[in-house]
């Protein structure tokens, strides 16, 4: 049903959080169009902001891509992108402001745990963004299958 991949920018294993080492399918220059791109978030992307090749690949991918996702301060990297000006985004509380900065034209909407803007979704952190991912399911897939797979996952689904 859905084919999932990880993309990173550069080859070789990326650290997240907590040393926690994920190893990638492809990088930005060998991989397929995906259908559906999402952009997590975390601390690393804050560097990642000044990387124009990383910025220009999601550009140019979004544009291709049915759908563009971002979990918490992924955001940002759309935000630097283009994809959120004069559109309704939302992120993590803590990073309203940079937000701001880096797309001013983008309309923030802080209580929101994710906002839909056709194309491009957004969610404010980590649990918005299984909300907004449950929310996607849905949209593609029909409600019943997505509450089968919160139920599975014993999660709470937060509609909003």
């Amino acid at each position: 049903m859905f084919k999932v991949s990880i993309v990173a920018y550069r080859d070789g294993p990326v650290r997240a959080r907590n040393g926690l080492s994920v190893n990638s399918d492809y990088t930005i220059g060998d991989c397929p169009q995906p259908e559906i791109l999402i952009i997590p978030g975390g601390m690393g992307t804050r560097p990642l902001i000044k990387e124009d090749g990383l910025i220009e690949w999601i550009a140019k991918t979004s544009k291709s891509s049915e759908l563009t996702l971002s979990v918490c301060t992924g955001s940002l990297l759309l935000a630097k992108a283009g994809l959120l000006e004069g559109i309704k985004a939302t992120t993590h509380h803590l990073t309203f402001e940079l937000l701001k900065k880096l797309s001013p034209g983008t309309m923030i909407l802080p209580g929101q745990r994710y906002v839909d803007n056709g194309h491009i979704i957004t969610a404010a952190g980590v649990s918005a963004g299984i909300d907004m991912s449950l929310y996607v399911m849905a949209k593609i897939l029909g409600e019943e299958p997505a509450r089968k797979i919160a139920q599975y996952m014993e999660y709470n689904w937060c509609e909003d």
